[in-house]
């Protein structure tokens, strides 16, 4: 059953309408910065990472997600007790649900006169981190990358009273490996570039 969810996303497209239908099937929603606010503004229940973790964002956003409290939860076997009893000695909370969509570092690059610098900050790291940990736990959590998935996860969740199948997970588990590949070639494909032209 999925419980609670972490809501992470540069592209916003859908996600208020899909969070708030979370948000109306009990589930819990953490979130950060831009998504938190967007969320918060139109009315959804949502729980800053930051006061979930007891760790404030910091080093101008680029530490937010990097935590036990969020990694834990993701990558927790609900099978294995012993795992269940090291998240529960230290407090932290199962995470079912990951929704997350990565830094935009192809549009950055694309754009005439991006510097280099601009491009470095558009490396997402807490976003990979977050959807490979899911991934690898698909049995146990539910991980989405993109915008187009939202309407078939809703449906199949009321059909299955809020939970998604092994298969599901899989085949979503599936579309996030390719994804973060395709985003590791093009960060080193335009490191090799940039530093060949210096």
């Amino acid at each position: 059953m999925i419980k609670r969810a972490l809501i992470s996303v540069s592209d916003k497209k859908g996600v208020v309408d899909f969070a708030r239908e979370l948000a109306g099937m009990g589930i819990e929603i953490l979130s950060t910065g831009g998504t938190a606010k967007s969320l918060r503004d139109a009315g959804v229940p949502v729980i800053e990472v930051s006061d979930y973790t007891g760790f404030p964002e910091m080093l101008d956003g680029r530490l937010k997600t990097l935590h036990p409290k969020i990694h834990g939860g993701l990558l927790s076997r609900r099978s294995n007790p012993k795992d269940m009893e090291d998240i529960r000695k230290h407090g932290i909370n199962t995470i079912d649900m990951v929704v997350v969509n990565l830094y935009p570092f192809e549009a950055t690059i694309s754009k005439p006169n991006v510097t280099f610098a601009e491009a470095i900050e558009n490396i997402d790291i807490g976003g990979p981190t977050m959807l490979r940990a899911a991934s690898k736990n698909f049995q146990d959590v539910a991980v989405i990358v993109d915008p187009g998935d939202y309407a078939e996860i809703l449906a199949e969740m009321k059909a299955s009273k809020g939970e998604l199948s092994k298969e599901i997970k899989l085949n979503l588990a599936k579309k996030v490996f390719a994804h973060t590949a395709r985003y590791d070639t093009l960060i080193a494909d335009y490191l090799k570039k940039a530093t060949e032209k210096k």
